[in-house]
């Protein structure tokens, strides 16, 4: 990795450019004066005593009292786990603070809006979420065992216990296995069947509908669409059903 690298990953862990600049330097010197930290890290000698007493307040760094002042870097351990700490206690500290200002609307807008998500896993929460809220029927197509995640299995067992018409489309009969005490219907699509599993699809009570695609996004890996009292989502949920169908009769 070189120095740019490390000081753009220190930043995107809360340091400021300069604290970042100083701790690469550190590094690479083990200990050393302002002036020292300047010459490496092109930082201004005057930015050099601010930057570095702030990373010594965080616990990055030692100092030590001599003349002129000395700093030495604490070990790589303990300064990873002091960012993770802080970086901790600022997650927590934001979502205290978002969940206070956030306010009591519904999560399931039925306004008849389309609303996308990318991310694997806010797509898994969104699935489970609306299978929760099924009333009457749920079809979800898993095309393999990893579209299947616990919380969605979760959800879909109990919505069947509670009697929910429940059905899963999957290519993978481990799936079928999985449900096998359970009043989940799973249809396994043989391999000469037309049905195109191009991602994770989700109907619900005929009206909502959930379609997701893989993406060749290293940083996001699937993106989706989904909406409820929709025009658009009672066309997708009549063509979904009429897939299945026509999958069901093919394999009969």
């Amino acid at each position: 990795m070189s120095t740019r690298d490390a000081v753009a990953a220190l930043k995107r862990l809360g340091l400021t450019n300069y604290q970042a600049r100083v701790f690469v330097a550190l590094q690479k010197l083990g200990t050393g004066t302002a002036q020292d930290v300047s010459d490496v890290s092109e930082v201004p000698r005057s930015q050099v005593y601010g930057a570095a007493d702030d990373l010594v307040e965080r616990g990055l760094v030692e100092l030590t009292e001599s003349s002129p002042k000395r700093y030495r870097p604490v070990s790589l351990a303990a300064a990873r786990e002091q960012l993770t700490n802080r970086l901790e206690r600022e997650r927590e500290r934001a979502f205290e603070n978002l969940a206070e200002l956030r306010t009591a609307t519904p999560d399931r807008p039925d306004d008849g809006s389309v609303s996308t998500l990318r991310g694997r896993q806010p797509i898994d929460d969104r699935i489970a979420d609306l299978i929760g809220s099924a009333k009457s029927t749920v079809v979800f197509t898993a095309p393999s065992k990893r579209s299947l995640t616990e919380s969605i299995e979760t959800a879909l067992r109990e919505q069947a216990t509670q009697g929910v018409a429940v059905t899963v489309v999957t290519a993978e009969d481990a799936i079928r296995e999985r449900f096998a005490e359970r009043p989940v219907r799973v249809i396994v699509m043989g391999e000469d069947n037309p049905a195109d599993f191009a991602g994770r699809a989700l109907m619900i009570d005929e009206g909502t509908v959930l379609l997701s695609v893989a993406t060749d996004d290293d940083a996001v890996d699937e993106e989706a669409m989904w909406t409820a009292g929709s025009s658009i989502g009672r066309i997708l949920a009549q063509f979904m059903q009429s897939g299945i169908e026509s999958g069901t009769n093919h394999n009969a």
